[in-house]
């Protein structure tokens, strides 16, 4: 078990403003993506993430490890994944950690997997899915810990369910918006809206304005940073915005790390540009 800080909404937003950044980085460790000589280590996954953290702290809040990338591994995989973890822990304890693992089940299966991440692993927040309703997430909602709920994807199946309409036109994405504030507040819960949804940020803020918002899909899936922030903006950011592959995988030589730390400060850069000219004026 990791005892550790738990992160409060207060606590992210001052280290947003200290950072100037409100990027998290995707940790979507692929084995057979990653630089050929790392291949030699005895835990090449975990050589990759260290070498990726140390390279791009200084401009990121968050690290979000993708656990599909860890379990399709095996024990090796989970052992890579919570190495990372402590390393990010003992290194860098401001940043906030997401574990991407996009559970949903009934409510004693959901109370071990939120034991599993909050009390052995020790990750600030977890994605959920929110299918199976109330019981299956509320085991999440532990105290100083985050539930980040899959809202509206930037897949394509997205539309299959979550654009279709009822009898009264209520989209299913805004029933659970809805819905999902009745179990717990902003202080402990966050969504997932894809990069990719563009001025869907309109209506995922009319439902909830004050939450913060978890972005995938900038970078390598299209999403575009600028419409995130001009529709998904709140007056306290509001928005960790992930970017994966078009940071970890921008170079596969042994130059890797430093290429991956100019992307992040590139993202970075003009993440500070939003947060000081944008509406809210946050900085």
């Amino acid at each position: 078990m990791q005892l550790i800080h738990k992160m409060t909404r207060l606590e992210l937003f001052n280290h947003i403003i200290r950072k100037r950044s409100f990027l998290c980085v995707g940790l979507d460790t692929d084995i057979r993506l990653i630089p050929p000589h790392l291949l030699s280590e005895a835990d090449p996954v975990f050589a990759f993430n260290r070498a990726i953290i140390d390279a791009t702290a200084e401009y990121c809040v968050a690290y979000k490890p993708n656990l599909a990338f860890y379990e399709s591994l095996g024990a090796k995989g989970i052992e890579a994944f919570e190495k990372t973890v402590t390393h990010i822990r003992t290194h860098y304890p401001d940043q906030f950690i997401i574990a991407d693992a996009k559970r949903g089940d009934i409510g004693n299966t959901a109370g071990l997997y939120a034991r599993s991440f909050f009390e052995h692993a020790g990750v600030d927040a977890v994605t959920v899915a929110p299918y199976m309703g109330e019981d299956s997430v509320k085991p999440f909602l532990v105290e100083g810990r985050w539930v980040i709920l899959l809202v509206l994807t930037s897949n394509r199946g997205a539309q299959d369910f979550q654009l279709t309409e009822d009898a009264q036109g209520e989209r299913l994405f805004e029933k659970v918006l809805k819905k999902s504030q009745e179990w717990a507040t902003d202080e402990q819960m966050m969504f997932v809206v894809g990069a990719t949804q563009g001025k869907m940020f309109l209506e995922i803020r009319r439902h909830a304005p004050r939450h913060f918002l978890l972005v995938p899909g900038v970078g390598a899936q299209g999403g575009s940073l600028e419409d995130v922030c001009k529709y998904g903006m709140n007056a306290q950011c509001g928005l960790i915005v992930n970017s994966s592959r078009a940071i970890i995988y921008s170079d596969r030589t042994e130059d890797f790390a430093r290429a991956a730390r100019r992307e992040a400060h590139k993202i970075q850069a003009e993440m500070a540009g939003y947060l000081k000219q944008g509406t809210t004026k946050i900085i």
